[in-house]
């Protein structure tokens, strides 16, 4: 139904008759067909507009979830990182804090993406885990695995020794080796102790647990250690062989520290006293022999 214009009409004739206005023009059909011409095309446009920023919509979201899937999928990058002669501090995706001991190495993904967070270590390191109930750590130290949420604790794992030792300072952590051996559960001033040659897991206290990870300030506590012990540390510390020929003094206990940042030179001529023995160096062997001889 059109609309009736004779009220407008009738206005528009005497605007006319007293003014110069384009009567045709501004009539009052013509002015509704204006309007009409000024109301529609915006309405029309945002109709075409909107499925047009639907489809945008539609498009970034599926490169998204695209992208979120190949990034879940794709192989995580294993990284390893080595140690020389220096003491390393390293922090990994999950923000955990390892350091690392001279000539020690870890391995790791560039990103922790499974229910596991998997580091593998070869030598000794200190580990500051930051705490994720949902997500267990896990160090795989051949062939001991220590399980672990949020805590502070040391594995000393090198190859050439007899056994694989973890000590726990805070929180707790679960040690499992092979099967058929125990699985302990720590406490802090507790340590795991696995022999590789009889495969067994036994538990030991610690008495003073901050003595284990002196050597991330560069000190060496011996406190009543055997020369064994003793030449097995300074060996992994420098990385050097360092051989023991007399049976009788392997055994004989010895206290010292050392937190001045002393050579290996300097320390066995201060512990050869204590210790009476004699070294030599013989290429790239250190060759310790009893006074007797």
């Amino acid at each position: 139904m059109e609309p009736s214009y004779d009220p407008i009409e009738k206005t528009l004739d005497k605007l006319v008759a007293s003014t110069r206005s384009p009567r045709g023009r501004y009539s009052a059909p013509e002015s509704w067909k204006l309007l009409e011409r000024r109301i529609v095309p915006p309405r029309a446009k945002r109709l075409r507009l909107f499925p047009l920023a639907g489809a945008v919509a539609a498009s970034v979201l599926l490169c998204l979830t695209s992208w979120f899937i190949y990034d879940y999928r794709k192989p995580a990058t294993m990284q390893t990182v080595s140690a020389g002669p220096a003491i390393s501090v390293i922090t990994l995706p999950d923000r955990t804090k390892v350091t690392l001991n001279r000539y020690s190495s870890l391995t790791y993904p560039d990103r922790f993406k499974a229910d596991r967070r998997e580091v593998q270590l070869q030598g000794e390191a200190y580990f500051e885990v930051e705490k994720d109930t949902l997500h267990p750590f896990i160090v795989k130290a051949d062939p001991v695995e220590v399980e672990v949420l949020g805590t502070h604790f040391n594995v000393e794992a090198y190859p050439g020794d007899a056994e694989v030792k973890t000590t726990l300072l805070e929180g707790s952590v679960a040690v499992s080796a092979p099967a058929g051996s125990r699985r302990l559960r720590l406490s802090p001033g507790e340590s795991a102790i696995y022999n590789r040659a009889d495969k067994t897991l036994k538990e030991e206290k610690t008495e003073e647990n901050r003595t284990a990870i002196g050597w991330r300030d560069g000190h060496f506590h011996f406190d009543y250690l055997p020369l064994q012990e003793i030449a097995r540390e300074l060996s992994n510390a420098f990385h050097v062989k360092i051989k023991i020929t007399d049976e009788d003094i392997k055994d004989f206990r010895i206290r010292a520290h050392f937190t001045g940042g002393e050579s290996l030179d300097q320390m066995l001529d201060l512990l050869q006293s204590a210790g009476n023995f004699s070294y030599a160096k013989v290429n790239d062997t250190i060759w310790i022999h009893s006074k007797l001889n």
